[in-house]
C-alpha cells in the first residue's frame, strides 16, 4: 500500500516539478544555473517522500571553482533524484536525443541549456561534443556526463564510452568523479525508510598536457579510482 501510495505522490511531483523546470526555462532560457535548480525541483521533494537518506560528501566537487568535466555512474532513473542534489553551480549535463520526447522534463532539460546528442548520427554526436568543448573553455560552465552511457542497473560500473574523456583534453579541463553507492537493488519503496544512499566526490584529475592517445589509460584511471570508491561504501553500508 505504501508502495502504490509513494508512486502516485512521485508521478504528481514529477509534472509540478517539470511544470516549475519549464517556466524557469522560459524565464531565462539556457541560463547555465538552470539545471542545478531544475534538479534540486526534481530531487528534494522526492528524497523526502521516499525517506531515502541521502549522505553526501561532495566537497571536491563544491569546492572546485573552475569548469570540468564531471563523471558519474548511472544506476537507474531514480539517479534523477538522488543526484540531483549534488548539482554544481553552472553545471550543464550530456543526455540522448530522445529525452526531448519525454512530456515537460524533455523541453525543460532543453532549456536548461543541457546538451541533447543523437548517438545515431556521428557527424551530429561530434558537433555537438565540439559545442561542450567551447561551453567548458569560454563559458566557465561544467558538463556532467554519464560515461557508461546506459544504466547499470546497480551492479558493476559497465564500460566507459570516450567522449567525455577526449572532450575534457580537448578542452584541458579536469575530470572530477562522483560515485553512488549501489542503492538501487536494496530500495525498500514499500517501507517507511527506504534505505540509505552514499554520494562521494573523488579529486580532480587533471588532463593538462594529455593527447588522445592518452585516452584509454585517463578511462581505466578514472574507472578503477570510482569502482574502488563505490565498492568502498558499498561494504560501510552492507556492515552497518
Amino acid at each position: 500500500m505504501l508502495f502504490v501510495l509513494r508512486m502516485l505522490m512521485m508521478s504528481v511531483h514529477f509534472v509540478i516539478a517539470g511544470i516549475l523546470g519549464l517556466l524557469l526555462g522560459l524565464c531565462r532560457p539556457f541560463h547555465s544555473d538552470n539545471s542545478r535548480l531544475c534538479a534540486r525541483f526534481y530531487s528534494l521533494p522526492a528524497l523526502r517522500m521516499l525517506r531515502l537518506n541521502v549522505d553526501t560528501d561532495t566537497r571536491n566537487l563544491a569546492e572546485h571553482d573552475r569548469p570540468c568535466v564531471i563523471i558519474a555512474n548511472h544506476q537507474s532513473n531514480y539517479d534523477l533524484y538522488v543526484i540531483g542534489c549534488v548539482v554544481p553551480r553552472r553545471t550543464v549535463s550530456i543526455g540522448k536525443k530522445s529525452l526531448k520526447w519525454v512530456p515537460l522534463f524533455g523541453q525543460l532539460y532543453w532549456l536548461a541549456g543541457n546538451v541533447l546528442i543523437d548517438r545515431g548520427n556521428a557527424r551530429k554526436a561530434k558537433q555537438s561534443m565540439l559545442a561542450t568543448t567551447h561551453t567548458l573553455q569560454h563559458e566557465n560552465t561544467s558538463i556532467w556526463v554519464f560515461p557508461e552511457g546506459t544504466r547499470n542497473g546497480g551492479g558493476d560500473m559497465l564500460p566507459f564510452k570516450k567522449g567525455a574523456f577526449q572532450m575534457a583534453i580537448a578542452a584541458g579541463v579536469p575530470i572530477i568523479p562522483v560515485c553512488v553507492s549501489s542503492y538501487v537493488r536494496s530500495l525498500r519503496l514499500n517501507s517507511w525508510s527506504s534505505g540509505k544512499v552514499m554520494i562521494r566526490s573523488l579529486p580532480a584529475i587533471p588532463t593538462a598536457g594529455l593527447g588522445i592517445d592518452d585516452v584509454p589509460q585517463l578511462i581505466e584511471n578514472c574507472r578503477s579510482r570510482m569502482q574502488a570508491c563505490i565498492d568502498s561504501m558499498d561494504a560501510e553500508l552492507a556492515g552497518a
